[in-house]
């Protein structure tokens, strides 16, 4: 699946996922079993699987994975990035990570279920789906609007989980599951400006000269930090050990911390705590010896709940200062935060399950930084899950930068804990 190189640029026409559901539903096909192949969009390929169950008041499961992947210029990789090798027990290329390690060995859970002839009490459904590198428009949303009697269930687990943290902490080893994630917000300005001859510089309105400054207020801007709810009981489960647990806590001491642990950590625990800002596109000018008269930024935003519209819009505000009179917003692309409870029978399993598979580890509920497929489920009033297993073979600080990164790759051990994970977890919930 790595070497079809279903790339989601974000253009409808990209992404060519039929390939990746059509390779699921080749590998999963047999006599009786039933597979449905669609097309949102002219190549935009999902697929679901299902088995049904005996008893219809049982309840019912669906385990998801998207089949899309973000792309990959091969400068500073050490492999070719959809190579799809296994070196020294690792298989290397974009996607192994994010997430079709996670598809794959649901699918290969599944096949095993299907040999041996498993009849489940409840339904279990299967399905790779299309374009959630792009919010899912093609793929998640097309099919929960769509085609919501072929995906429906009591339950959903899909991506992802977290690799054991390099950070000593009391009660035994933890396993970090996803109950929820925070909203997605992504906003273009446009900065405007004066055009004019690039050979006299001097007192020139130039558009792309603001629009750096607007970059550098942004990316330097901190938001309030959100300490109590969902970061609160992720601390607070994790059991760190002092003075990280009160620092992690600490409005007043909460940044200093992160400088004392690994910064692939730091990373992620900061992006947990409050709304962030990250500025990543910028256009502008026609030629180069012509002033621009407009730059436009695109910021990806992530927030946590309670920041809502009004919300980040006043946060940009407040970021971009005495310059805000001179940028427009041209677009707006938002979704709320999200979140399951701990209290569906589902989770219960999944508690169970993870103890089994990972040597007693018990399951740390958090929220992922990212957005998931799990909220077109979540909206339908479905609890979803985040919720896979990693080695330590891997280092969490590499590990972190490969999701989207260079030298993306997943290790064998993974791979085999994975697969226990969810053929366990089915037969317990459904059986």
């Amino acid at each position: 699946m790595i070497r079809n190189q279903c790339v989601n640029d974000g253009r409808p026409e990209s992404g060519g996922e039929v390939r990746n559901a059509q390779t699921l539903g080749a590998y999963l096909a047999g006599p009786g079993v039933d597979i449905k192949q669609y097309q949102s969009h002219p190549g935009r390929g999902s697929m679901a699987l299902r088995i049904e169950g005996s008893d219809k008041k049982a309840p019912s499961l669906l385990m998801m994975g998207h089949i899309d992947v973000v792309p990959a210029d091969p400068n500073g990789w050490k492999r070719d990035p959809f190579c799809g090798d296994l070196i020294d027990g690792e298989i290397w290329g974009r996607g192994a990570l994010d997430m079709l390690s996670i598809t794959v060995t649901m699918a290969v859970a599944v096949k095993k279920l299907l040999r041996e002839g498993w009849k489940p009490k409840g339904t279990l459904v299967f399905s790779g789906m299309a374009d959630e590198e792009a919010l899912g428009t093609w793929g998640a949303k097309y099919l929960v609007d769509n085609k919501w009697d072929d995906v429906k269930a009591d339950a959903v687990l899909t991506e992802s989980g977290e690799p054991p943290l390099p950070i000593p902490t009391k009660g035994g080893p933890k396993a970090i599951m996803v109950v929820g994630e925070k909203g997605s917000h992504w906003v273009g300005l446009k900065v405007n400006g004066t055009p004019g001859h690039g050979s006299i510089p001097y007192k020139t309105d130039n558009a792309l000269v603001k629009a750096a400054e607007v970059v550098k207020r942004i990316a330097n801007y901190q938001p309030k930090l959100h300490l109590d709810g969902a970061w609160r009981e992720f601390v607070t489960a994790m059991q760190f050990e002092e003075p990280l647990a009160s620092g992690l806590l600490s409005e007043a001491g909460f940044r200093d911390t992160l400088d004392g642990v690994p910064v692939g950590i730091a990373r992620l625990f900061d992006a947990s705590a409050h709304t962030t800002f990250s500025p990543n596109i910028l256009h502008s000018g026609q030629k180069t010896n012509i002033v621009p008269d407009s730059a436009v930024i695109q910021i990806d935003i992530r927030t946590v709940p309670g920041d809502e519209g009004p919300q980040v819009r006043a946060m940009l505000r407040e970021a971009i200062g005495d310059l805000w009179e001179q940028v427009e917003i041209m677009d707006e692309d938002s979704n709320p935060a999200s979140a399951s409870k701990t209290d569906a029978p589902i989770f219960k399993v999944m508690q169970s399950v993870t103890a089994k598979v990972m040597k007693g580890a018990q399951i740390v509920p958090s929220f992922t930084v990212g957005a998931t497929d799990s909220r077109f489920f979540r909206r339908k009033g479905v609890p979803a899950y985040g919720y896979s297993v990693y080695s330590s073979n891997i280092p969490f600080g590499e590990f972190m930068t490969m999701f989207h990164g260079r030298n993306e790759r997943i290790d064998q051990e993974s791979l085999r804990l994975m697969l226990d994970l969810y053929e366990q977890t089915a037969r317990a919930y459904l059986s």
